[in-house]
């Protein structure tokens, strides 16, 4: 059986208050981006925090990565994909890929890793009745 394949693409403009010194996006930025994606990843699959904090539960980032290929600049449209990467864990593990609109660069790549934490701040080493039911309409479980 193919494993599904959940990627979002979303698009940003970049601002001018998103530029260093030097007329480049701040390398800082692109965790903002991360998050842009995880956002429209959440409209389109129906994963969002909002439902998450309802259900019960938090979901900090105990994981992040990015790694710059190519600057974007003030102006330039960036696109955003963004990939849920599937395991058994109870965890919520993305991937990012960033590209300039304009010349379809690769501009950044990176993942994120969140766990799942109750009310009380505990982590959550299974996974929660709310994400298992999401794998389960995604088609990732049984």
């Amino acid at each position: 059986m193919k494993k599904a394949h959940f990627v979002s693409r979303s698009e940003i403009q970049i601002r001018f208050s998103d530029t260093d010194a030097l007329g480049i996006v701040w390398h800082g930025n692109f965790i903002k981006y991360f998050e842009d994606g995880r956002e429209a990843f959440a409209a389109e699959y129906g994963l969002n925090y909002l439902t998450m904090y309802n259900e019960g539960f938090a979901t900090p980032i105990v994981k992040t990565l990015c790694e710059h290929k190519k600057p974007l600049k003030y102006s330039d449209v960036a696109i955003i994909e963004t990939e849920f990467v599937d395991n058994p864990a109870a965890k919520i593990h993305f991937r990012y890929k960033i590209f300039c609109k304009s010349d379809g660069a690769l501009s950044a790549t990176g993942e994120t890793i969140q766990v799942f934490l109750d009310k009380k701040g505990n982590l959550f080493l299974n996974h929660p009745p709310f994400f298992e039911n999401w794998k389960k309409k995604q088609g990732l479980l049984k």
